[in-house]
This record gives structure tokens, C-alpha cells and sequence, in this order.
């Protein structure tokens, strides 16, 4: 932020900041200067301090003493410095301009030229300050600031550019169902030239702080609906909107810096506040804060969160399939009466659980997130981390599974095989079908043949663990022996590894036939 222009009330002359050194020093902005911090910490107050040090008499500021303060206060606000000088006593006073021209007491025709001037400056996107002075005032001093014998100074317009990168960063957001709602205390005319050079979409429409104050809740709520640019907004109308946005049934992210932008941070389900210019307690009260106040790294939050929801429904509905056919396999034999009722024993289960909790936890944990994350709307606030069709096809999945076991164990049971013969045909054929499911389930859209690109550096270490295990367990017979198992032929192996593949393979036909299950509502 940077003072771009100063207009003098007593000359009627706007002219452009010359921010080199020798810069003739006015009045309006000795008396905005006046008006600040001796230290500045708001990037307002220090645009002012740095324009006024590059004037004449930057020295003259230093030699004042400062002795009173009125706050920065009142709807809209404006806050005063009192100092005194060799001369006596100086007052400074800044704050949004129609108060300024409020306090300072014009006539209705110079109220409505001095508006016509602020509304030019706004309409080239410059916040404007009003600035006034009172020379010599009376002890004690008034109770309220208002009360000074106040001379209207002039404006100070100031320039915030937009980040270079906010449009690009807005186009995701858009991209990602995300609606973007401008909310500033300044005029509607720089929100609307703000919005239009950033890429905001807007329809021209805007609502006021006093508008939003004086709306009931619902009228409110369906007037938000339709309205992205909310002006001359001061902390009790931010909270009012945020609330009625909540209450509409949105989830709201909000921005901010400021001390006015606490109470809205707070109340919003993700407050995010600039770490590098943000006010000490609105990052207090916010849930992130961005250290290097780049716009980007909340697109970054954004599909990281998602990728870690995505991966947690992956290893959700991976845990449901895969136990499935483990409960299916172990208790409808013995409910059935077969001649082998219990197929897998104690050290089975274990061996099957200490393979499916690191798949889980650490494999899918560790997936990236799928391309297109960023393309996908976000899902209804009340709806569970399963829509009925995602649950149901997870628990076909397998149910599937369990056939093809099934099938296994009664057709070599029928057949006259030993229990130890009949246990590895199983057993093989479900340690098989964990490893195609545990790939299968990395994309619930994309097909093998586009999921085998995904980075992740535990894939190869899942084929060659498991695939070692099952050689370890069928050609050592001591660890064949502790497993109860008899050794298999070739063509056995060919006939369990055929199974897994049709028990899982027909997921991988599914997503190529089927369009991808995706909610298409837009609740951000």
C-alpha cells in the first residue's frame, strides 16, 4: 500500500505523490501523520510515515510531544492525536471521509462537491481517508473526538494493489466450486474496480455495512445469494454476514489482517489470517495462518485437505472390502455345516490383519492427490464421508471377493482335497486379492492404466512384501508347516491368481463403463 494522491480542501488541487525526497510537505498529510502511530504497524499508517519522511521537514513530526489519544472508534470510523508543539497544541484526526465531513461541520453543497471528489478517487480503486486539524484547543479536552472545533484538511487516497498472483489463484478457487465474496471497508466503487481487476465475479450489485444491519436474518440470507461484494463493511456487519452465510448452510472460509476482522475469523468455520501484515489477535483467533501472506498457499491448503479426505474414504472403503470376504469366508461354513468349517486359523486372521493395517494407514496415506482434485465441487455439508452408492459398491466389492473364495473352498472341498490343500487355495487366493484391491482402490474414477502413473513410493514395496511372503510360506516348508499348509500346483496357483483377478478385475471394467460418483453441489 502506498499514498498515490493528495487532495487540499483549502487550494481545491489534487496532485500524485512524488515519493522522491524534497516533495513539498502539505498539510493534509502533516495532519494524517499526525493522526497515526509513532510507531506505525498498519499498512495504512505505514504508507503515510513513509511518504511523509521523503517530504521536506520529515524532522518537524519528531520534535512534537504527543500527550493524548482518542482511539480509533464510531461507525465509520475515525481515530485523533493531540501534540504539543512550541506553538501549542496540534490536533490531527484521520478516519473514513464522511465522517470527517461530518465532524467537521461544511455546508450541505461543499458535503456534496468534497463527495463527488471521493467518489473519483474510489472509482480508480484508491482507498480515501479524510483528514482534519484542530489548532490550539481548549483544556481540558472533549470527552468524545467529535467535539474538537474541527477543520476540514483534505483526503489522502492510497493504492493496494491487488497480488499479481490473485486472479490466477481466484480462477482455482472458481474451479473448485469455491465462491469468493469481496468484503472491505472501502467505498463500493473501489470494491467494484478491486473485483473487476482481480477477476471476482460479480453482477455490479453490492450491499453496505449499514444495509447489512438493518436486514432481517432471512432477507439477509437470500439477498447473499446473489451478491459477492459487501462495501463499507465495519466488524458487527462482518459477523452478521458470516453468521447468515452460516446459517444458509455454507461453509465459510474468511480472510483477514485486521483488528476489525477478529470477530468475523472467529465465527467462521476457517478463519485465515496473513501472517507476515496481520494484526496480532487476528491471528489469535484464526485456524490458519499464511506466514508468507502468499494467496497461493491457501490453494495448497485446499487440495491438501482434500487429498487427505480423498485418501481416508480410499482406506475406508478398502478396510470394508477386504474384511468382507475374511468374515464371509470364516463364518458361512461353519453356519452351512461344510466338512471343513473353520479354514483359517488364529495365526491366518493375525497374519491378514498385520497386512491390511499398514495398507490402510501407511500406503494410502501416502497416495498424492489424484489430478482433477481441484475440478471437483465440494460435497453437501450434511452428507456422510459415504453416499449410499459409494458404501454399496465398496461392500460389493466384497461380497464379489468372497465368492470367488468361496467357490475355491467348496469346489476343492467337494472334491475330496485336504483341509491343509483347500486352506492355501484360500489362503493364496485372498492374499492375491488384497494386493489387486490395494491397487484398485487408489481411484474410485481412473483405471489401472492410469492409476499405475501415481507416484507412491511404498507400491513397489507392497508387491514385493507380499509377493514374498506368499513365496516364503509355500516353498520353505517350515514356515509352510506353521501356516498348516500343503504346497500347491502350478496350475492351482494359475487357478487362484485367475480368481483374484475376475473377484477384483471387474471394479477396473466398472470405472472405465461408469462416469465417475461425484456431487456436483457447490456449498463453499
Amino acid at each position: 500500500m502506498h499514498v498515490k494522491e493528495i487532495y487540499a480542501y483549502t487550494s481545491d488541487q489534487s496532485r500524485d505523490v512524488d515519493r522522491k525526497p524534497g516533495t513539498d510537505i502539505s498539510r493534509v498529510l502533516m495532519y494524517a501523520r499526525l493522526a497515526c502511530e509513532r510507531e506505525p504497524f498498519d499498512a495504512m499508517e505505514k504508507a503515510i510515515a513513509e511518504v511523509y519522511q521523503l517530504s521536506d521537514d520529515p524532522g518537524g513530526y519528531s520534535k512534537l510531544e504527543f500527550i493524548h489519544e482518542y482511539p480509533l472508534g464510531g461507525r465509520p470510523p475515525m481515530m485523533t492525536h493531540v501534540y504539543q508543539s512550541a506553538d501549542g497544541i496540534m490536533t490531527g484526526a484521520k478516519g473514513a471521509p464522511e465522517r470527517i465531513l461530518k465532524v467537521c461541520h461544511l455546508e450541505k453543497e461543499e458535503v456534496k462537491r468534497m463527495e463527488k471528489v471521493v467518489l473519483q478517487l474510489t472509482s480508480s480503486g484508491y482507498r480515501v481517508l479524510g483528514v482534519c486539524s484542530a489548532v490550539n484547543p481548549v483544556k481540558p479536552f472533549p470527552a468524545m473526538q467529535d467535539d474538537f472545533n474541527w477543520k476540514f484538511e483534505g483526503f489522502l487516497s492510497l493504492y493496494d494493489p491487488p497480488r499479481e498472483n490473485a486472479g490466477s489463484v481466484f480462477e482455482k478457487w472458481y474451479g473448485a466450486g469455491i465462491t469468493i465474496s469481496l468484503v472491505t471497508g472501502d467505498y463500493p466503487e473501489t470494491a467494484l474496480n478491486i473485483a473487476s481487476v482481480t477477476g471476482i465475479r460479480h453482477n455490479g450489485k453490492y450491499l453496505t455495512g449499514d444495509q447489512v444491519m438493518e436486514m432481517q436474518e432471512e432477507k439477509l440470507i437470500q439477498s447473499a445469494g446473489g451478491i459477492n461484494i459487501y462495501a463499507r463493511m465495519f466488524p458487527e456487519a462482518k459477523l452478521k454476514l458470516i453468521n447468515a452465510f452460516k446459517a444458509n448452510g455454507q461453509i465459510i472460509a474468511m480472510t483477514g489482517d485486521g483488528v476489525n476482522d477478529a470477530p468475523a475469523l472467529k465465527s467462521a468455520d476457517v478463519g485465515i489470517a496473513m501472517g507476515k501484515r496481520g494484526a496480532d489477535l487476528a491471528k489469535e483467533v484464526s485456524d490458519l495462518i499464511i506466514t508468507d501472506d502468499n494467496l497461493e498457499k491457501i490453494t495448497e491448503a485446499i487440495s491438501y485437505g482434500r487429498k487427505i479426505y480423498s485418501n481416508f474414504k480410499k482406506a475406508i472403503r478398502y478396510i470394508i472390502s477386504i474384511h468382507i470376504p475374511i468374515i464371509l469366508t470364516a463364518s458361512l461354513p461353519l453356519i452351512l455345516g461344510w466338512k471343513y468349517p473353520a479354514v483359517f486359523t488364529p495365526i491366518h486372521v493375525i497374519f491378514l490383519e498385520l497386512i491390511m493395517g499398514p495398507t490402510c494407514s501407511i500406503f494410502y496415506e501416502r497416495e498424492e492427490a489424484e489430478p482433477g482434485i481441484m475440478g471437483k465441487k465440494p460435497r453437501p455439508t450434511l452428507q456422510n464421508i459415504f453416499s449410499g452408492g459409494e458404501l454399496w459398491l465398496s461392500i460389493t466389492q466384497g461380497i464379489v471377493i468372497a465368492a470367488g473364495l468361496l467357490f475355491l473352498y467348496y469346489y476343492f472341498m467337494g472334491r475330496m482335497y485336504s483341509l491343509e490343500y483347500v486352506r492355501n487355495l484360500v489362503f493364496t487366493t485372498i492374499i492375491l486379492s488384497n494386493i489387486l484391491l490395494t491397487f484398485a482402490n487408489r481411484s474410485f474414477s481412473e483405471s489401472i492404466f492410469t492409476t499405475r502413473h501415481y507416484k507412491n513410493a511404498l507400491a513397489p514395496w507392497v508387491l514385493f512384501i507380499s509377493c514374498g511372503f506368499l513365496f516364503t510360506i509355500n516353498m520353505i516348508p517350515a514356515f509352510r508347516n506353521l501356516f498348516k499348509l500343503a504346497p500347491l500346483s502350478i496350475t492351482h496357483y494359475m487357478l487362484c491368481l485367475g480368481t483374484s483377478l475376475l473377484s477384483v478385475g471387474w471394479f477396473e471394467l466398472y470405472k472405465i463403463l461408469t462416469p465417475p460418483i461425484n456431487n456436483q453441489k457447490v456449498n463453499a
